[in-house]
């Protein structure tokens, strides 16, 4: 089939590398003409693992290619997915419809057939019914259904996520715009994945909630973890047994600095504004999200207290920088609240991360960048753990020691164990454990 992507961002270029990867014919459109070049060349402007392999084999052997001419791509395309922001509007947490709207308007103006126009894009409940009305409004003649197709891809796995979903969720009104929906997912049979084929509003609605239920689950094991604190409790077990009841399973029990990205803060907010203005206020959501974002101020106080109850005039040493491993993406990241605090107690921070340094670098200033971890350490007082990358799962605990001025280490993803830790004479801080 012949699918045109509006969007070359992270969920436009993920489907579209996957799809073509399934043997259809898709064409990735976007308005920036010096990222469509890159593309070209298989430059890939985000990191994800795996994609780039994708982007160059399919763009050889010509079932992807990248342009900013929508007319032209139109032309023969079963479907057409609005793969664009949403980003929370500034002052109010709504979800941004702007570019989604446009895309809507573009998508109209260049039909000339039977089309399905998917919605791939986080949006709220009703704005499928927007779009229709909007393609109606530009181009009364067009033949076309609206369906919504929510993407449920995890930064660092969105291949593997593509390609092997729990679920499929399609929410249409027509069959013949469910047909074509399967069509495209049809190599997915083979793995006997669940299609959910249900209303437009169930569909977008799907999203929300699944995004608000993962960023409960990472805000209730938090504060679980603060109160293992309290009575000396270790969190890890107590996710653990927990985790083994099957109506609760192991994912996202893990305690941490709290939960960001570009998917879980902006949705909770969203999803928040759909329930004020439906008279459904989702009062465990609005809770969700003034703990996490408390949570994140109150990491940069941990690292004070772990260093004595004063930062000023000490070099701290920040180990990852991206909310999550195996992503460049900066967006709503730990390190972007707890290292500015830090720096207005007086520290001066010495950073590293594998991938999201060049990022990090536009948001943060007057961070001395480093090579690698030992750099970062070197004659620091004390190290902090803010994303577990791999690489700092096993790092050389005597080299370490060598490196700080002083063997202090926050460890807020509890990768290491305090008694070994302790036990190689550092003063070890984590989340939810003695």
């Amino acid at each position: 089939m012949q699918i045109v992507v509006l969007g070359a961002g992270y969920v436009g270029l993920v489907s579209a590398a996957c799809f073509a990867e399934f043997g259809h014919k898709v064409v990735c459109i976007d308005q920036d003409a010096g990222r469509v070049a890159r593309l070209q060349k298989a430059d890939i402007p985000i990191f994800e693992p795996g994609l780039d392999a994708l982007v160059v084999k399919n763009s050889a052997n010509g079932t992807l290619r990248f342009a900013t001419d929508l007319s032209s791509a139109m032309a023969g395309a079963d479907a057409v997915f609005i793969a664009v922001g949403t980003p929370a509007r500034r002052g109010d947490g709504y979800a941004d419809l702007t570019y989604v709207h446009n895309a809507a308007r573009d998508i109209a103006k260049n039909l000339s057939r039977y089309t399905v126009i998917v919605t791939k894009s986080t949006v709220p409940v009703g704005t499928g019914r927007v779009i229709a009305e909007i393609v109606r409004t530009t181009n009364p003649e067009a033949e076309f259904d609206v369906c919504s197709n929510p993407e449920f891809l995890r930064e660092g796995s969105a291949i593997n996520d593509f390609m092997r979903p729990d679920r499929v969720v399609i929410g249409c009104e027509s069959d013949r715009a469910a047909t074509v929906m399967r069509e495209l997912y049809r190599p997915l049979y083979l793995i006997e994945t669940p299609m959910v084929v249900t209303s437009l509003e169930s569909a977008e609605l799907i999203k929300y909630a699944a995004n608000a239920f993962l960023a409960t689950k990472i805000t209730f094991i938090n504060e679980i973890a603060d109160l293992c604190e309290k009575v000396g409790a270790d969190v890890q077990v107590v996710a653990k047994g927990m985790g083994l009841d099957g109506r609760i399973g192991r994912k996202f029990l893990h305690a941490g600095p709290g939960y960001g990205g570009s998917c879980f803060p902006k949705d909770t907010l969203a999803l928040i504004r759909t329930g004020q203005d439906g008279g459904a206020p989702l009062r465990l959501v609005e809770a969700t999200e003034d703990i996490n974002k408390k949570r994140k101020k109150n990491m940069a106080e941990r690292v004070i207290a772990a260093c004595g109850g004063s930062v000023s005039g000490k070099t701290i040493a920040i180990l990852g920088v991206t909310f999550k491993p195996n992503t460049d993406d900066m967006r709503d990241s730990v390190s972007l609240d707890v290292v500015p605090m830090l720096q207005a107690q007086g520290a001066k921070i010495q950073a590293y991360d594998p991938e999201g340094m060049k990022e990090a670098a536009t948001l943060m200033k007057d961070v001395r960048w480093c090579k690698n971890s030992y750099e970062a350490m070197q004659d620091a007082d004390a190290v902090v753990i803010l994303t577990e990358w791999n690489e700092f799962r096993a790092l050389d605990i005597a080299q370490m020691k060598a490196a700080l001025k002083t063997p202090v280490m926050v460890d807020l993803r509890n990768i290491y164990r305090p008694e070994d830790m302790r036990a190689a004479g550092f003063s070890y801080t984590s989340i939810g454990r003695k």
